[in-house]
């Protein structure tokens, strides 16, 4: 990740939110690590695998990403980036909006793309 991490970063990211709200189970695949690990809000870790499933299967169905806070730190091939946003959708069966804390960790590979190896969410205030 050269100095145009940033910038790649920044549109990877809008890739990802793009994918979440269109269930686009085939990016999600491509932007997610296959080791990924995600701490959910509920404290729950969930597989790339299970986070797939829950897109394809309608289990998690976005309607709305409002992202109001977004920072990002370069560390050779690792991108660290947390994300502020209010999140409208329905989960299983609960319909709900709730602001969440993103911290995700992007690395990138021999093969010069840029995945999500971890992530993590919590409630945010």
């Amino acid at each position: 990740m050269a100095n145009r991490m940033n910038p790649e970063i920044t549109e990877l990211e809008n890739q990802l939110s793009t994918a979440m709200l269109n269930s686009d189970v085939a990016t999600l695949d491509q932007l997610l690590a296959d080791n990924l690990i995600f701490t959910n809000h509920l404290g729950q870790i969930m597989t790339k695998q299970d986070d797939l499933n829950a897109h394809q299967s309608g289990f998690v169905d976005i309607e709305a990403i409002q992202r109001t806070e977004q920072q990002i730190q370069q560390h050779d091939d690792i991108a660290v980036v947390s994300v502020l946003a209010r999140i409208r959708g329905r989960f299983g069966q609960d319909h709900a909006e709730i602001p969440l804390r993103f911290t995700r960790v992007w690395r990138q590979s021999k093969e010069n793309n840029c995945q999500v190896i971890a992530a993590h969410s919590s409630l945010a205030t």
